[in-house]
């Protein structure tokens, strides 16, 4: 039907960690039944449950362990360094909201493996390949299929990651806004911190993250597959976090 649209989630659900997650990544939640509600409405405000539809009070959900970066989140450039590009780097309330409502476009590196790099030449070549003409605050999706791996405790060691000179490349093609379906935009740190300790210099381990750009990355996608190349756009909206680093955001592509 013409005027019709589709709209994809990209986002996995917040719940709680598998027992094993290493606490840096650890999601914990503590639920309350109606019949708790209950309880807490008549110790705050004498209302009994004979007083209540069903004798039961409200449902409510506590975060008793959540990071920014614990869930499908938007970084902001304050995550990677204090200073970007001589200023103050912005948090993530501070960005622009039209970064985060912009037409996407979605590049296939699923034959990637773990630790390998996408490189600058990867990111022009599948863009041919689709037929895609980068323009200023598109955002770019990789897609590497590691969501499967989403809440496993192994999740975070696997993936391929974007390479610093792609991530430069990328926002001087003026993307501002660049996402991910696996652990992080890096490849993963085990790895990077091994090539960093022999060589013994910066600049290699957490490489893509601090290059002094004030641009955000969405980490930790999922159902990537379920959108086409290009046509549709991407909304990512962070939560409002005062001077945060990050925010989980409720990730979704809308398909005309």
């Amino acid at each position: 039907m013409k005027g019709e649209r589709t709209i994809i989630d990209l986002s996995h659900p917040i719940q709680n960690s598998v027992p094993g997650v290493p606490e840096f990544q650890r999601v914990s939640v503590a639920y309350q039944d109606h019949a708790g509600g209950g309880q807490d409405i008549q110790a705050l405000f004498g209302v009994g449950p004979e007083l209540l539809r069903g004798g039961e009070g409200w449902a409510t959900e506590t975060f008793t362990h959540l990071g920014t970066h614990s869930s499908t989140h938007v970084d902001a450039p304050l995550h990677y360094n204090s200073l970007i590009q001589g200023r103050p780097a912005q948090s993530i309330d501070e960005l622009p909201l039209e970064w985060f409502y912009a037409p996407g476009v979605v590049l296939d590196f699923r034959h990637k493996a773990d630790a390998q790099a996408i490189t600058e030449t990867d990111v022009e070549a599948e863009l041919g390949r689709v037929g895609h003409q980068l323009r200023p605050l598109d955002i770019v999706l990789m897609h590497t299929g590691r969501d499967q791996y989403y809440g496993q405790v192994d999740y975070w060691l696997r993936g391929p990651g974007v390479s610093p000179a792609a991530t430069r490349w990328l926002f001087d093609q003026g993307v501002r806004v660049m996402g991910i379906d696996a652990w992080g935009w890096d490849r993963p740190l085990d790895v990077q911190a091994r090539e960093a300790a022999a060589a013994g210099q910066p600049g290699i381990f957490w490489a893509a993250h601090q290059l002094d750009l004030p641009y955000s990355q969405i980490e930790r996608l999922t159902n990537l597959a379920a959108l086409p190349p290009t046509g549709f756009t991407v909304a990512c909206f962070p939560l409002k976090l005062l001077r945060g680093s990050a925010a989980p955001a409720r990730v979704v592509g809308i398909v005309d």
